[in-house]
């Protein structure tokens, strides 16, 4: 039945405590409960009172294999069971593979001064037995007190295993929390630098619109450059019909005087027909004469006034071509300061850029650097505590005495290296201070830069309105010369309207007159060249005016395409850095530990 009942209790798992006291188990029994102590792993105290099994040396045999083989009971209680010397030494030889049992109950056996020495020297090899009951034994008094001494010795060793146990479960502790709160260091630093990237995005964002203004502005200047251009183009068409005009009035010169010569050749010959009558009419050809040649008088100041006129539109003209000279020679000055600018801006955006970014990765760069020395301290500290521990064991195993006082210097050693992690931990608070003051100070620098770049935007922006005003000035200026034009060329019409009419009456008495005519047209002619001169050197200039206004839409096309490319460069720059800290957190330990969790 014992046999039956431990066979079934070996797959059981839920049975903590056996009783059998007084069942005379004898050699089956004991085999059977080494089969159980060698399968069963729930059974923690088990006791076998009253059973002999010290008769039954084979079976007890068994029963210590089995016990050699058990690392879960913890008590055993095995008075009155008859167990000589030899029983003992089995049960030593099985308690020095035994690592589990605590409790030992040997009272009322007869197990005599040879049990009582193996049952001693296993204690040397075996830790973890803390009491053992050898009354009514004949063991001699020194063993027992020998056994004594062996049995504290493990109790204080155990004591001082389960003290520092707690110790490197505090010290875990602590180094777990050093490690979150560095790992919170480390996130705080990450959302720094996040937050240092939105602003240098906003930034970015502020100099793109400030850059799309200072385009649009530059928009509007071509916008108003095409304008003047326009508006050049329509002066050009005004003189290129007074030039067409003035060849008509040239032609109808031409036809007047051939008209003039027709007349003239009638007129002789109702001369030569009337010669006869001449004498007559002599005294009112005189009088004639004298009207006709106050009238070329006229006539001759009246050309003279003509030509003064005409000088005078020559030097408003030279003035004109001047002003424009000088506002061109403003607009390429203008541009070239403008260019100076824009590219002291970039160098400055530039070396804060290359700035931040060495900040950043030397930071990056010390941080990591801090973190694995700090890690290494740590490791290097846990395998020396271990290396203590492991020495203390074996110097415990040797004197209590050495042993405690081991044990005052490891405690000193712990308080040690406690308060110096806590000033390292100092220390390190310390300069991560000092490097977030850096970075404000970093961020204060750039704020003014990009108020400094806002006031250099607003002052271009200025100059734009000022360069705007100058050239309405220009525009009005440019609409008064041509109303000026305008009303001339109507005095012209009517002077040579005047003229006509005056020639017309006065085809009668131009005979005389045919010398001055001549000086007329090589006067007219000397006009004409004059005024194509004037035409040729006005187109010459708006020819030269159209190639500088080409050569500065070429340097602004080369100025956008700069910009571009700087644009692209500092997007690449950020894509790289934002890579590089992503690569850095993920292939750190701590950026490992932070994903794992």
């Amino acid at each position: 039945g014992v046999r039956l009942l431990l066979h079934g209790l070996c797959s059981n798992t839920t049975v903590k405590s056996l009783d059998l006291k007084g069942n005379n188990l004898r050699t089956v029994g004991a085999e059977a409960l080494g089969k159980l102590l060698r399968q069963n792993k729930s059974i923690r105290s088990l006791t076998l009172e009253w059973n002999s099994l010290g008769m039954w040396e084979e079976g007890f045999s068994f029963f210590c294999q089995g016990l050699r083989a058990n690392n879960f009971l913890q008590r055993l209680d095995l008075r009155n069971n008859q167990i000589n010397h030899q029983g003992a030494g089995e049960l030593a030889m099985a308690l020095t593979q035994n690592t589990s049992l605590q409790e030992l109950d040997l009272r009322w056996n007869n197990v005599g001064l040879l049990g009582g020495r193996a049952l001693l020297n296993c204690l040397h090899s075996n830790k973890t037995l803390k009491r053992l009951e050898l009354a009514g034994n004949n063991v001699p008094g020194d063993i027992l007190k020998a056994v004594e001494q062996a049995l504290d010795h493990n109790q204080d060793r155990e004591a001082i295993l389960s003290e520092a146990q707690n110790q490197v479960n505090i010290l875990s502790k602590e180094v777990l929390s050093l490690k979150d709160e560095k790992n919170k260091q480390f996130m705080d630093f990450v959302d720094t630098v996040d937050k240092q990237k939105e602003e240098r995005a906003r930034s970015e964002k502020m100099s793109a619109a400030r850059v799309s203004q200072l385009q649009e502005a530059l928009d509007e200047q071509y916008s108003i450059m095409n304008s003047l251009k326009t508006k050049l183009q329509m002066t050009e068409a005004a003189l290129a019909l007074s030039e067409q005009k003035v060849h008509n009035l040239g032609e109808l010169l031409n036809a007047m005087k051939q008209e003039q010569n027709c007349v003239a050749e009638c007129h002789f010959r109702e001369l030569q027909q009337q010669k006869q009558e001449g004498a007559d009419r002599e005294g009112r050809l005189l009088h004639d004469l004298s009207a006709a040649s106050e009238k070329n008088l006229l006539l001759r100041n009246q050309v003279d006034e003509l030509e003064r006129k005409c000088k005078v539109q020559q030097d408003q003209l030279f003035q004109v071509k001047q002003d424009l000279t000088n506002t061109t020679a403003e607009l390429k000055m203008r541009a070239v300061e403008a260019e100076e600018r824009l590219e002291t801006e970039k160098r400055r955006f530039k070396q804060s850029l290359e700035n931040m970014e060495s900040l950043r990765v030397k930071e990056v760069d010390r941080m990591t650097q801090h973190m694995e020395a700090s890690e290494r301290s740590m490791h290097n500290r846990i395998q020396r505590l271990e290396a203590i521990r492991i020495s203390l064991e074996e110097e415990l195993s040797q004197v209590k005495a050495s042993a405690l006082s081991e044990r005052g210097q490891a405690e000193e050693e712990l308080i040690k290296v406690r308060s110096q992690a806590r000033l390292e931990e100092q220390q390190r608070l310390e300069h991560l201070e000092e490097k977030l003051r850096l970075m404000t100070e970093s961020r204060d620098e750039a704020r003014n830069c990009c108020l400094k770049q806002k006031e250099m935007v607003a002052e271009a922006q200025a100059k734009a309105k000022q360069l705007s005003m100058y050239a309405d000035g220009l525009r009005r200026r440019l609409d008064e010369l041509q109303q000026d034009l305008d009303s001339k060329e109507e005095e012209k019409v009517t002077e040579l309207n005047k003229v006509k009419v005056e020639l017309q009456e006065q085809i009668g008495h131009l005979e005389a007159e045919r010398a001055a005519q001549d000086g007329l047209r090589e006067k007219i002619g000397a006009l004409e060249r004059q005024l194509k001169a004037l035409s040729s050197n006005h187109r010459e200039a708006l020819l030269d005016k159209e190639g500088e206004i080409s050569l500065l839409q070429e340097k602004l096309r080369m100025k956008e395409a700069e910009i571009s490319r700087v644009r692209e460069e500092e997007a690449q720059r950020a894509s790289f850095l934002q890579n590089a800290i992503m690569a850095y957190v993920q292939g750190s330990p701590l950026g490992t530990h932070c994903s794992r969790k």
